[in-house]
């Protein structure tokens, strides 16, 4: 694909993946110091100089997932503020907005959530992310991707036994990413559902099993619904 595609986050965790193992989309990626998103004249400098085609929105704040709780003005500004910095921008230019979410989003309690479920945020970062999704979906021109991932091999040293989820890595994302590129709306995007263990075990043959909930409170089934993902990159 030659279309430009502009990569907020640049420095981010999925972003260094997909800046290595990126083969088929023309991205650019810019840092936080290289494009702040809660600065709109900055973000209209780089859209002027670069003149992209697509916005791909990863900027914003995840972890540690307490901060949304102590902070909630960083919390309000990176992922709200900026983000809806972001959609004016995009609406402006007439440029593409793909925005990262999150599965947070839904409840966690039934699990197997479609897309058109309604939305109830267990935490201040699926607020926050939640959010932000509504400024974007104020935008015809988006693509909103509610994503569950994380690294390869697993990052910690305990996972969930009894917490189910669609973990998946940072790499398959990159692989589905050209397929969803031109699609609009809302998709819901993981792996196959199961418990946090299972799928750290793979990948961390010393990762420790604990019981959600010990530690801290969590809803126990954050699966989603992905037949649309499945159909859409076959």
């Amino acid at each position: 694909m030659n279309k430009k595609i502009l990569v907020t986050g640049g420095e981010g965790r999925f972003s260094k993946v997909l800046r290595r193992n990126n083969k088929k989309l023309n991205l650019i990626f810019k840092s936080k110091k290289e494009l702040d998103i809660l600065n709109y004249n900055s973000l209209e400098k780089i859209i002027k100089k670069i003149r992209p085609k697509i916005i791909l929105h990863t900027a914003g704040l995840s972890r540690p997932m307490n901060i949304h709780e102590e902070n909630i003005s960083k919390s309000i500004d990176l992922n709200i503020v900026g983000t809806c910095n972001v959609v004016k921008i995009c609406k402006k230019n007439n440029i593409k907005l793909i925005y990262f979410s999150t599965g947070y989003v839904y409840e966690g309690t039934k699990g197997n959530y479609k897309e058109d479920d309604p939305v109830k945020p267990f935490n201040n970062y699926g607020l926050s992310k939640l959010a932000g999704e509504c400024a974007v979906q104020m935008y015809k021109n988006s693509l909103i991707l509610r994503i569950t991932m994380t690294e390869k091999p697993f990052a910690y040293k305990r996972a969930y036994s009894n917490l189910k989820t669609n973990f998946m890595f940072h790499e398959d994302l990159v692989n589905y990413l050209p397929k969803l590129i031109n699609k609009r709306g809302i998709i819901n995007v993981g792996g196959k559902p199961q418990s946090v263990f299972k799928i750290a075990k793979k990948f961390n043959k010393k990762v420790k099993a604990i019981k959600a909930n010990k530690f801290i409170k969590l809803p126990l089934n954050q699966t989603m619904n992905i037949s649309l993902l499945k159909k859409l990159i076959k």
